[in-house]
């Protein structure tokens, strides 16, 4: 494309002298909205065969846009498009190529049309299809988890409140917490797909079109539910984009979240799990370092994406009915915020997959800080019909003794716990052991390793169905 064709500004001639090289420089969006390319060509076709139908041009014409707009697609994915920043943005870019194509044909395209519903209805199709590949994503990190679930249905971990070792669970349990956790993060990219399955394409500028356009052909062709019923919404809304964007942070809160624990896990304090070196890296210094860099940056990559959401946000907040170019900044926040969320998406599925889990070192850290107290306590209310406060306060002095003796509460002679209360039997020692706590929690969503298996299929079917 030359320069001087690349120079002519395609809003008309209401204009008497091109751009300041600023002026073009933070009006242009093609840098960016050139990621649109596939969705604003669909649209354009769909769009011409609707006039055609209606009468609206002729077929010949839409034959030869079609051609057009397919050899530009073509040329896009080959590379071999160029680009002009002249142009402003994607659709001007498509719509003076198809111009160089096809001649004045291409200028009966945008009849019954504006950049404001075309851009719209492009970026709504491209947040679209991004849900559809999250959704995805989440399956198949939901999947992984249940895999290491039913490996580790009867791995006993400590369990903790406040960072503090609480009561003994399984890592299966664990794990399956995670797959509630992205379940929801599931559920709310498909309930945002149905909100977002609404066209806008036909509202034009803001009011509609005079000429008799057929919306509702337009959106089935671009495989939206139906089209928007408000003009004015349909150019001003960014919902979609907003609904994304919370969706992502929300998920990446989640995935942050699961990997500080994964990076508190693997160090050698802790010791519950290795990653392996694919997700892995070393020192420059210190050779025996084998840091979780991948878990680390899913961690900080959190933080871009939720600044997006709050950046849009901030956006929108001032903006009167119905389109003006501050929205023009709602798509670089989307794009990076879903390349970053993807990313985080597939690191972390390759983390829960690959990362080996130290059963012993679990275990052994599952029966420290006197983790059965709250086992003590309950027996004392079941066997010996104590009131709950009561049989709390009997179980912090036995707390205290094994402290002071320095043992774990599974190794105070009945003797001593007889001395705290002398109804206390030798049966007290059957639910102080951590294998037997955690099997004792057989209630609907317990750590019970019983209870974990039983949610496991539960879930498996979930994500058949899915």
């Amino acid at each position: 494309m030359s320069d001087k064709k690349a120079s002519n500004q395609m809003w008309g001639g209401r204009f008497a002298s091109g751009p300041a090289a600023i002026m073009e420089a933070i009006n242009a969006s093609i840098s960016f909205d050139r990621k649109l390319y596939a969705q604003d060509i669909r649209g354009s076709i769909a769009h011409s065969e609707m006039l055609a139908e209606t009468g609206i041009i002729s077929t010949a014409d839409q034959e030869k846009i079609a051609h057009g707009l397919n050899t530009i697609l073509k040329e896009i994915e080959a590379g071999t498009f160029e680009f002009s920043t002249r142009l402003e943005d994607i659709h001007m870019n498509v719509e003076a190529r198809l111009a160089d194509l096809i001649g004045p044909a291409a200028g009966r395209l945008h009849t019954a049309r504006s950049r404001n519903d075309q851009v719209a209805v492009d970026l709504r199709l491209w947040v679209k299809d991004e849900c559809f590949r999250v959704a995805e994503a989440l399956k198949g990190l939901i999947s992984a988890f249940l895999e290491r679930a039913e490996e580790h249905a009867a791995t006993v971990m400590p369990g903790f409140t406040h960072m503090q070792a609480a009561q003994p669970v399984t890592f299966g349990h664990h794990c399956m917490a995670y797959v509630e956790m992205f379940s929801r993060d599931l559920s709310r990219v498909r309930d945002a797909i149905e909100r977002m399955d609404e066209s806008p394409l036909g509202a034009a500028a803001l009011a509609g079109t005079s000429f008799p356009i057929d919306r509702h052909k337009t959106a089935k062709a671009l495989g939206f539910r139906e089209p928007m019923r408000n003009s004015l919404d349909s150019v001003s809304d960014r919902d979609f984009a907003l609904e994304f964007l919370s969706l992502a942070a929300i998920c990446a809160t989640h995935l942050s979240r699961l990997a500080e624990e994964i990076i508190i896990w693997s160090t050698p304090q802790f010791g519950f799990v290795r990653l392996s070196d694919s997700f892995s890296t070393g020192s420059s210094i210190m050779p025996q370092k084998k840091n979780p860099d991948a878990a680390e940056l899913v961690r900080g990559k959190t933080g871009r994406v939720t600044g997006h959401l709050v950046g849009l946000l901030t956006v929108m907040k001032g903006m009167p009915l119905t389109y003006g170019k501050d929205m023009q900044e709602d798509k670089e926040s989307v794009f990076d915020a879903a390349e970053t969320l993807d990313l985080m998406l597939a690191a972390m599925t390759g983390m829960v997959r690959d990362m080996t889990v130290n059963a012993a070192a679990m275990k052994k850290a599952a029966g420290s800080g006197h983790a059965t107290a709250t086992d003590l306590a309950d027996w004392l209310v079941r066997t010996l019909g104590l009131p709950f406060r009561e049989a709390h306060h009997v179980t912090g002095r036995a707390v205290a003794l094994a402290e002071e003796k320095k043992v774990s509460l599974e190794k105070l002679s009945l003797e001593d716990l007889q001395s705290i209360n002398p109804g206390i039997t030798q049966d007290i020692f059957s639910v102080l052991a951590v294998q037997n706590s955690v099997k004792s929690r057989t209630s609907f969503g317990g750590t019970a390793p019983s209870e974990v298996r039983k949610q496991i299929r539960t879930w498996k079917k979930r994500i058949a169905k899915a």
